[in-house]
């Protein structure tokens, strides 16, 4: 499950626009990263995430959720094709889905997620709007393992912290937290292309971390 080179073959699942994924992207033209966007997958056919990766000269894939008797049968269809393309992580960046076990159980250790929130703190939509709403005084990004609990419940593997200002909107927060974002995911992938990631419990231990 290695690209040209060694690197690890990664796929990203997006919905929208896809700024995390530009930043999996960029890290991937780097001669010294470890991994290497091979393929991303939307559920929606005109998401401009997959105008990015036709631009970088990477696969895009457009699956159509209404070809699919049930959220099973769609996932199982992802599966089938990061299978077939010997991904050895998926990325969800702004995947808009709920991801069943049928995928999480065929990619389990291999599946990651960012969010907008120091997690536990605030999962799901409107992460940002949340925290505003409950006048946290810091907010910020996680990036963790997908697993069968609830949404947005997997082991945390990288968080980065932003401090709430007093005139803050969810637009003005969620601009500060998406910085973080391009930050952090891209070193995640790396971690886990170096084999440097061990799930312990509920725990992840990053090894020789600095």
């Amino acid at each position: 499950m290695t690209a040209a080179g060694g690197r690890l073959r990664v796929g990203v699942l997006v919905s929208g626009r896809g700024s995390n994924l530009q930043a999996l992207l960029e890290a991937s033209t780097r001669a010294d990263y470890p991994a290497q966007v091979v393929v991303v997958i939307s559920d929606r056919e005109r998401a401009a995430a997959l105008d990015r990766a036709r631009a970088a000269g990477v696969e895009a894939l457009f699956v159509n959720p209404k070809d699919f008797v049930d959220r099973e049968a769609f996932d199982l269809a992802l599966v089938r094709e990061l299978t077939a393309r010997r991904v050895g992580l998926v990325c969800s960046a702004g995947f808009m889905r709920i991801l069943s076990p049928a995928f999480t159980r065929a990619f389990a250790g291999r599946a990651i997620n960012i969010h907008p929130s120091l997690l536990p703190a605030f999962p799901g939509l409107h992460a940002q709007r949340q925290a505003l709403d409950h006048g946290v005084k810091v907010a910020g990004a996680t990036v963790h393992f997908l697993d069968d609990g609830a949404v947005d419940s997997g082991p945390i593997i990288l968080q980065a912290s932003v401090p709430v200002q007093p005139d803050d909107t969810e637009d003005t927060l969620s601009a500060r937290i998406l910085a973080e974002e391009h930050r952090l995911y891209p070193e995640a992938v790396r971690l886990f292309a170096e084999g440097r990631l061990a799930v312990v419990g509920r725990r992840v231990v990053v090894r020789g971390q600095r």
